[in-house]
């Protein structure tokens, strides 16, 4: 699906669908008020039968217009008391605006705002880019396996073109450019979650990645597995031995700095299994398709790099991804090996389906030993554990340093991207001690704290004194519903909280 937005001072002649906004109580914005005079009462009219309608964020009220009207319908937009309203509330109308005008099967639709004294909470300038970013981000669809249908009656038109007119369109065009840019990248993590395994794996999403990011002017190093035999990265080579497509690693590097800048990068790593079946430890049957999105960390950071690139960031950052295909067979590692790793720590195999630690123990040594980075941040759909912990609500966080902590939590504030900050203790990192190698990759005191064992068997691989953060990405990588009609699908999480931190604290 493609959708055009765009800002403008006047409301172009192809929209049939106009929208309005409307607060609490039923007041009319400036705009209601004036096409509510042009329909003589009209819209107060309708207010006055609909008494359900209340004006809450998002809700939408559509009025039919007569035949010769130049439009085919008005929608009232709910944003509730202007006080309270909030860049994120208006995001939030602004996806639920998109239900709206699809289920009305419009192709073009404006929505009128205009400088409006009674927002004391949010400039008309912010309200007006992010109820745009909002619609844009529910607009996303997944659909490029689907056969196309012959029949034109049978297709609902899309929608193509949305329009803000506002008097100030240009302010609000160029901040809505930034957050598009980070949409763009949230985009494109989700159609790698939401890539199927047998076109998404090792080789052909390096491939992607390179032929994605390179035009951008991002630098781009694919290492296979003959180069990885030969630095020592045994730990995610023996996550893949059982598969017939071998691993890959990818290093992503946007620098938009003065080359005479002698600041050390930024660090992303994220895990990139891109099928899990759990290997020897096989996984049940059941819901196993959806390992297929087990390199949602992977995603995030392709997004995030692709996001930086876009916006011309004034920063240096790495992004480095592992990808792996951890299947079961003759060749595959088994549960009792011990193996080795770029670090040189050796590792017993208590559990294959304890993969995607040992894929990001050879990233993060990597990511240190040759770029000595300011931070490391890694994202991984890690553990069950995290979920249980917390749901699809938030991401589990860990984080050995309260600077970093603090840009993180108030860019999760800013973008509704939600983190919350896990436990670091040295009885975790012990734990994952084995008594005939290094460490073992499972805890010995079992299952219970399952992601803070994994947060410490990760911390024995960061260097003393470098800054990091452990985001548990597995229960908001992927969204499910109950609804037999909702499909589970990429949400690319990570993108907007990681590229929002970089471009208010280390973009100049």
């Amino acid at each position: 699906m493609t959708l055009k937005i765009t800002f403008g001072k006047k409301l172009p002649a192809k929209a049939k669908t106009l929208i309005v906004p409307v607060y609490a109580k039923n007041a009319l914005s400036p705009s209601a008020k004036n096409l509510d005079k042009k329909h003589k009462g009209f819209i107060a009219h309708a207010l006055k039968k609909n008494p359900s309608f209340k004006a809450s964020i998002g809700q939408t009220l559509t009025l039919s217009l007569p035949d010769n009207d130049e439009a085919d319908h008005i929608v009232l937009l709910g944003l509730a008391k202007p006080e309270d309203l909030t860049a994120l509330k208006c995001e939030e109308a602004g996806g639920k605006l998109f239900m709206t005008l699809k289920s009305l099967a419009c192709e073009h639709a404006a929505l009128l705002i205009e400088p409006d004294n009674t927002i004391k909470s949010v400039k008309s300038d912010d309200a007006a880019a992010h109820i745009a970013a909002g619609l844009k981000l529910r607009a996303y669809t997944f659909d490029r396996y689907k056969s196309k249908k012959n029949d034109k009656d049978d297709k609902t038109p899309d929608l193509k073109s949305f329009t803000l007119a506002y008097e100030h369109s240009a302010n609000a065009k160029i901040l809505y450019t930034t957050l598009e840019n980070i949409i763009d990248g949230v985009y494109t993590a989700r159609d790698l979650v939401n890539q199927p395994p047998n076109h998404l794996y090792p080789d052909a999403y390096a491939k992607f990645i390179r032929d994605e990011l390179k035009p951008l002017g991002v630098q781009v190093e694919i290492i296979d597995e003959k180069k990885m035999a030969k630095l020592g990265m045994d730990a995610i080579l023996s996550v893949g031995k059982g598969s017939e497509r071998q691993p890959r690693m990818v290093i992503m590097r946007w620098n938009g700095l003065d080359k005479a800048s002698k600041e050390r990068p930024l660090a992303l790593v994220g895990k990139g299994v891109t099928f899990d079946t759990g290997g020897i430890s096989l996984k049940p049957g059941a819901g196993m398709d959806e390992m297929k999105m087990d390199m949602g960390g992977s995603a995030a950071v392709v997004g995030t790099m692709k996001a930086l690139a876009l916006s011309k960031a004034k920063t240096d950052v790495v992004g480095i991804v592992g990808l792996a295909e951890n299947m079961p067979s003759h060749n595959a590692y088994r549960p009792g090996d011990i193996i080795g790793s770029l670090s040189g720590k050796t590792i017993e195999v208590l559990n294959t389906d304890a993969e995607g630690r040992l894929v990001l123990a050879d990233c993060l040594t990597h990511v240190q030993q040759q770029f000595k980075p300011q931070f490391i941040i890694d994202l991984a759909t890690l553990t069950g554990a995290m979920m249980v912990a917390l749901g699809h609500e938030y991401c589990g966080t860990f984080v050995n340093n309260d600077d970093l902590w603090t840009h993180m939590e108030t860019s999760s504030k800013q973008t509704g991207e939600k983190l919350w900050r896990m436990p670091l203790d040295e009885v975790w990192k012990k734990d994952m001690v084995s008594d005939v190698a290094d460490l073992q990759n499972l805890a010995k005191s079992g299952r219970f704290a399952g992601a803070c064992t994994a947060a410490g068997f990760l911390e024995h691989f960061i260097d003393e004194g470098t800054p990091w953060a452990h985001m548990d990405i597995a229960g908001t990588a992927w969204r499910k519903s109950d609804q037999p009609t909702v499909p589970k699908y990429g949400s690319g999480f990570g993108v907007r909280v990681l590229t929002q931190m970089i471009l208010d604290n280390y973009a100049g």
